[in-house]
């Protein structure tokens, strides 16, 4: 147990296990597992990482969600300091986001926010972004292709595409690799439309990762896990005091493993992630943070969609009697990526009512790049279900199939190639707490400006890719002579009027100003409303290849854009709020500088016009059983036009003049129950259309990608947690129902449905063993999306794991 006595910093003192814990000068560290029952007791099965702030009386603003344990003797005077305890874990009501633009806590921000917790994402060692969005509804994993595709963490939102909105401490990570776990503190996502904030995009929502930083309190811990499919994995965390306002923080991570039920699939990758904090719980403080990743994998771009003749519509043709572990590559694909971020983050709260904030970030990134899509047409569906199945033939690039396996293969689609990126970014805000007579104000307000290079180099085969068996695909093709894109002008992909060429270079800048002001008219009734302006400013060049055939490219486009918000915000007490919020997005063309083949495409029609999106939101949150419980309903109306889409086959960036909607209802419960007792889960049902198109038989149509149903359930009980014998067990599971891979809606992914379980022993304060087992009916399903391809998801997996903390 914990137990907290004497609340005035210069006579606190913490007891663990009957032994106190000193605690001593500026306190800013991490008390665990607070559980607030009617007493200042805490429990070691309450919450998880909870953060504690320290701060003068003066200091305080009077309508914080904050609970303050004001010292029992009573003491007085403006310089007495009082601790503040911030109770969250599982609960996530009253955790900050980790955005100085957005500094409410989840239970006062407007809108639906899904908060993956460091609790929650431990219990079920979590070892990826994607791993830990799979405890949010809504989201989908995509995968690109193309003449420069990508296939690193692709996500949407509520249906809409996300990749360009994956945010770290606030600021965009433009990368586009596999993010791995090893520095995250929490995970986020920050649903509709968001550009009042974050700038353009964030259609469906944005994803936020917080990070790991220094703090005050020394600790030392590593985990070792193993177990199938040759998994390996180690982690370490390393945080020093330096002196009573400086800290030191090293996270690391080594992980190799294979992909159960997938053939010649596997990831090699490492990062480290060190931190330096100054002024640490001081007016000024700054945080420096660098992460580098690498990763050495094989891309895997699925099985094909496929129609079966007679059928209403396609399904993967793994459903179909072909085994799960088939994988239609060659040997010469790759993926390697090599990500680098430095990052500076500077706060200085110049009195009580006002604090400013500048983060800055650079990021470089590399990607050398070669996949291999499979593509079924009608002579191999024909083949495998009415003639002989050894004679289904699939092409493993281009547009074009098989056929009857005329000629050694294909040449196209998707190419290998070379990518190098960097940006930068500065976000400037203030943060102003004050009152005009009796109207309290809080607002908001900077700028941000930011710029991303992109530059690519296609390569090609010399000699064809050959075609693959459906049933008994080989992946061991030997030496396809690649040379670059220059060398062989015929094998490089045609980009429609665009040509084909072997080189391209971009970069999108942008300018932004934004400001906001929440005024409440009373303690318990405020209104939220704000804008963001910017202008966005893109370039694209396409060059090389055979210049007489196609001539080189030169593309510019300057957009100008302005995004408002508004919100009715009601919080009777610090336990419940309910709101009503509208607000816009912008998407231009250009967004996707880094993760689009071709990021701006000419014309003056709607391919050329920015993708907009509006957003009413109706919701509620609370907090309860003492806020050991957090609730939340939304109902949402989600309008999209100028829908952008991918093509299927180049992965090129289209705009269309769609509009699409995407309606529907979310719930979500995390919390503590009973004491030991954790929960977390979510619903969502959504209801989806294409609203109007220029295509008539799609209109009326499921949005692509958004199932009508939705959930996800997560629980663990931990039984005598002081005694010897201590055990946690805990499971849960991801439901999601059908959803349709094209426009037309005449492909589709089946339903998933994923069970996964963990049990754990601490042998004391220091040392506990677990296993994790994943996917334990070994059922199939899918967890990344094309329009003519899904990914079967890893077969039945466990994962042992022991961990070590001082």
């Amino acid at each position: 147990m914990f137990l907290i006595t004497n609340i005035g910093i210069s006579k606190c003192k913490v007891v663990y296990l009957n032994e106190e814990v000193p605690v001593t000068g500026s306190l800013r560290t991490h008390i665990t597992s607070l559980s607030v029952a009617g007493t200042l007791l805490m429990s070691s099965q309450g919450y998880a990482a909870a953060p504690v702030k320290h701060e003068k009386k003066s200091d305080r603003k009077p309508e914080s969600s904050t609970r303050h344990l004001e010292d029992s003797a009573g003491v007085e005077g403006s310089d007495v300091e009082h601790l503040t305890v911030q109770g969250h874990g599982f609960n996530t009501m009253h955790q900050s986001l980790g955005l100085s633009r957005m500094p409410q806590d989840v239970m006062h921000t407007p809108q639906n926010i899904n908060v993956v917790p460091q609790a929650l994402m431990q219990q079920q060692n979590v070892k990826s972004l994607d791993e830990a969005l799979r405890n949010v509804p809504g989201v989908t994993t995509s995968i690109g292709e193309g003449a420069g595709g990508m296939n690193g963490d692709q996500f949407l939102i509520r249906g809409f595409q996300a990749q360009n909105d994956i945010y770290e401490d606030g600021l965009r990570d433009f990368g586009v690799y596999s993010r791995d776990s090893f520095n995250f503190e929490t995970v986020s996502v920050i649903k509709g439309p968001s550009s009042e904030v974050f700038g353009n995009g964030t259609t469906g929502g944005a994803i936020n990762m917080v990070t790991k930083t220094p703090g005050l309190k020394n600790h030392y811990s590593a985990d070792f896990s193993g177990g199938s499919g040759s998994y390996y994995r180690g982690t370490l965390d390393v945080n020093q005091k330096i002196n009573d306002s400086t800290a030191f923080r090293i996270t690391g991570m080594g992980d190799e493993h294979n992909v159960v039920g997938r053939d010649y699939i596997f990831s090699h990758r490492w990062g480290v992630a060190p931190s330096l904090a100054f002024g640490i719980g001081k007016r000024t403080t700054l945080v420096l943070q660098y992460m580098h990743q690498q990763e050495n994998s094989v891309p895997d771009f699925g099985v094909p969609v496929v129609t079966k003749p007679g059928a209403k519509y396609g399904q993967p043709i793994t459903e179909y009697g072909i085994r799960r572990t088939n994988w239609y590559g060659t040997d010469n694909d790759q993926n390697a990526t090599n990500s680098n971020m430095e990052t500076a983050r500077f706060s200085f709260k110049l009195n009580r009512h006002v604090t400013f904030y500048d983060d800055l970030r650079g990021g470089e990134y590399y990607r050398s790049f070669a996949a291999s899509k499979a593509t079924c047409d009608t002579t191999c569906v024909n083949n495998y279900f009415n003639g002989d199945a050894s004679k289904a033939l699939v092409a493993r690039s281009g547009p074009v199939g098989a056929g009857a396996g005329t000629g050694g293969g294909t040449y196209m689609a998707p190419l290998p190639y070379e990518q190098t990126s960097w940006s930068v970014q500065n976000v400037g805000s203030m943060v102003a707490d004050f009152h005009t007579s009796f109207l309290r104000h809080q607002v908001v307000a900077g700028f941000d400006v930011e710029r991303v290079n992109d530059v690519r180099s296609q390569s090609t085969y010399l000699k064809p890719k050959p075609y693959a068996n459906l049933v008994n695909p080989k992946g061991n093709v030997g030496n396809l002579d690649l040379v670059p894109g220059d060398m062989n002008p015929a094998g490089l992909v045609s980009l429609g009027s665009l040509g084909a060429k072997s080189h391209s270079n971009g970069y999108g800048f942008d300018t932004g100003l934004f400001l906001f002001d929440q005024i409440w008219f009373t303690k318990w009734l405020s209104v939220k409303g704000g804008f963001r302006w910017d202008r966005w400013q893109t370039s694209y060049n396409l060059t090389g290849g055979n210049v007489a055939k196609n001539p080189d490219q030169h593309f510019h486009d300057v957009t100008g854009v302005f995004n408002p918000n508004a919100s009715l915000v009601v919080t009777p007490d610090d336990h419940q709020t309910y709101y009503f919020t509208w607000a816009n997005s912008t998407t231009p063309m250009g967004m996707y500088v880094t993760n689009g083949s071709v990021p701006i495409r000419p014309g003056t029609n709607s391919f050329a016009s920015p993708e907009k999106a509006q957003l009413y939101e109706l919701g509620a949150k609370y907090s309860i059983l003492h806020d050991r419980l957090g609730l939340t309903a939304s109902l949402f109306r989600l309008d999209k036009g100028n829908a952008l889409n991918a093509d299927p086959v180049t992965g090129e960036i289209q705009g269309s003049s769609d509009r699409q909607r995407n309606q529907g209802l979310e719930l979500s419960v995390g919390g503590v129950i009973l004491p030991g007792w954790n929960v977390s889960a979510t619903y969502a049902l959504y209801d989806s259309s294409t609203t109007s198109s220029a295509t008539k038989a799609n209109r009326g149509k499921n949005v692509q990608y958004v199932p009508h149903n939705q959930a996800t359930l997560w629980s663990a009980y931990s039984a005598f947690p002081d005694k010897p014998y201590n055990l946690t067990v805990g499971g849960g599971l991801t439901w999601r129902e059908h959803v349709w891979l094209d426009t037309a809606n005449t492909l589709r992914a089946p339903a998933n449905l994923d069970f996964s379980a963990m049990i754990s022993h601490r042998f004391n304060r220091h040392w506990k063993i677990s296993m994790n087992g994943y996917n334990l009916a070994n059922k199939l399903h899918y967890q990344s999306l094309f329009s003519n391809r899904a990914t079967p998801s890893a077969g039945r997996m466990f994962l042992g794991e022991v961990s070590v903390a001082y």
